[in-house]
């Protein structure tokens, strides 16, 4: 098995000079070296043709090579794996150091003009493992692996996955934090990412306070992946910010877009490249509900909830502007860029919820025609993206009763019901009004609306139908899953028993409705 290996990270960055897995502190270093644990009987379950193209290995998986390599079993020649040192604000409140605990970077890899940086979640300790052995369970593993490749699918800037592997080992897992720990099948995802690079690899060094390694990572960044805004100064910094604050808007306005929910917001949590990064306790609308959120850990305060995540993204980008200060020397500019996300991401956002009701022209009134959409909508519970992807078959010119074509994505339609009911046909009186200043007719409305409302996406119900299949040695439900997911606009109507509101099997089951960090 042969890949173009083209290190950067672990040959131009300072390494922790201690070597092994063992915990401790590390200063002055931006990774430390470390070495995969051997699984016990690892096999190949899934994997990622595209990504497997992508990093150029062809026919390769087919390999007992790959199965080496990708189950930690193996080191790539000439390679030396290592975990990432950062820091972070969990929750609102800084956590110190916190680093790859459970991933293990093998290598970057060059193809077709393209680099990426592999990576084994799931393969061992590290020395920022804390208190945690650095596995990963088959259960968390599908989900991130379904999930990265059908963000990607759905256009979301995200990680991908390039395979999946089971371990052959048990792995002891409190899947709720309450005092029942099970053993659970162990699994390996290989991440594959230009970077993994995170808000936290520059926190931690400015609460070092060590500014020499910050600079040297941020002149780092700069000259491989934004290279584009020329040679490390003050004002590159600046625009540097000010790019990751616009990359990372974008991607926060394209989860409202799906209703997907991160559910753990921290810093150490947040891309630098403004990628969707680390799926733990994600989930997916169901009802439309801006208040919640898939953590447990986040039940009570609901800081990650679903309708706070553009906000929680600038205050993560206040904190990397903290991170950045030291390079920079003054707050105005960077309070500047601040401020301008805030007006920027109320006009996404606003631009956004247009796309989905197919509004194109301008006009005044459409601030509030969408806040009225939102506070009916949480009126009763009701399935978010088969709301509006029914929503795309109204006619503008009468002919279509809007409350009925979209009544499948009510949970409970007898609730539709008399002054509910009436707020309703208000609604969609205003907005069939609205329709007619649109120049668009119904075909070319409805086929642009189904272009940014997705009629499939990973509702938490099924990526838990393809656990439990995976834990019986059924994959069949993952492979089935996997490929709807690679054309989530599409009709494809042999696959329409998964354009459905979340059973009610589902509503209280632990992986459906109720989701921790365990992994």
């Amino acid at each position: 098995m042969k890949l173009n290996i083209k290190d950067t990270f672990n040959m131009e960055l300072p390494a922790d000079p201690e070597l092994g897995n063992a915990r401790r502190q590390v200063r002055h270093a931006c990774f430390s070296y470390v070495v995969p644990k051997k699984p016990s009987n690892p096999s190949l379950i899934h994997y990622s043709p595209e990504m497997v193209e992508a990093i150029g290995l062809g026919q390769s998986f087919e390999s007992q090579g790959f199965l080496e390599i990708f189950s930690g079993t193996k080191v790539l020649p000439n390679t030396n794996p290592y975990a990432m040192c950062y820091g972070g604000h969990q929750f609102g409140h800084w956590a110190g150091q916190l680093g790859d605990g459970r991933a293990i970077n093998l290598a970057e890899v060059e193809h077709k003009g393209k680099n990426w940086m592999l990576q084994l979640k799931g393969a061992g300790e590290t020395p920022y493992s804390r208190t945690a052995d650095g596995l990963a369970v088959l259960r968390s593993s599908i989900r991130e692996y379904l999930c990265s490749e059908a963000m990607f699918h759905l256009g979301i800037p995200t990680t991908r996955a390039l395979s999946l592997v089971l371990t052959g080992d048990r792995v002891l897992r409190d899947v709720m934090y309450d005092g029942n720990p099970a053993y659970e099948k162990g699994a390996i995802v290989c991440r594959v990412a230009p970077s993994f690079i995170r808000f936290g690899n520059f926190e931690i060094l400015a609460a070092q306070k060590d500014v020499k390694t910050l600079k040297t990572l941020v002149d780092f960044t700069i000259r491989h992946h934004y290279s584009h805004l020329g040679t490390p100064s003050k004002g590159v910094y600046l625009r540097l910010f000010k790019e990751i604050a616009i990359r990372s808007m974008t991607m926060v306005i394209h989860w409202q877009r799906v209703g997907f929910v991160h559910g753990v917001m921290n810093t150490d949590n947040m891309s630098i490249l403004g990628l969707t990064i680390d799926y733990g306790p994600y989930g997916w609308l169901e009802g439309y509900d801006h208040g919640w959120t898939p953590n447990t850990t986040d039940s009570t305060n609901k800081r990650y909830r679903y309708g706070a995540q553009p906000q929680i993204v600038l205050w993560n980008l206040l904190q990397l502007a903290n991170a950045l200060y030291p390079l920079i020397g003054e707050a105005s500019h960077l309070q500047d860029i601040l401020k301008e996300y805030q007006e920027e991401v109320e006009m996404a956002y606003l631009n956004m919820m247009k796309s989905k009701l197919g509004l194109t022209e301008i006009d005044l009134g459409d601030k509030i025609l969408v806040e009225e959409l939102e506070k009916v909508l949480q009126r009763s519970e009701t399935d978010m993206t088969i709301f509006f992807r029914q929503l795309a078959k109204i006619k503008r010119n009468g002919g279509s009763d809007g409350l009925k074509l979209v009544e499948e994505a009510f949970y409970m339609p007898d609730e539709i019901k008399g002054e509910l009911k009436t707020q309703w046909q208000v609604w969609f009186s205003k907005y069939m009004d609205r329709l007619q200043k649109e120049k668009k007719n119904d075909a070319d409305r409805s086929k642009h609306m189904n272009l940014v409302n997705p009629k499939y996406v990973l509702r938490n119900y099924m990526a838990q139908l393809a656990i439990d299949a995976a834990d019986e040695g059924d994959y069949s439900v993952l492979n089935e899953l996997f490929d709807l997911l690679k054309r989530p606009y599409e009709e494809q109507p042999e696959q329409h028993k998964w354009y459905a509101k979340r059973p009610e099997w589902a509503r209280h089951k632990v992986g459906c409705s109720r989701l921790s960090c365990s992994s």
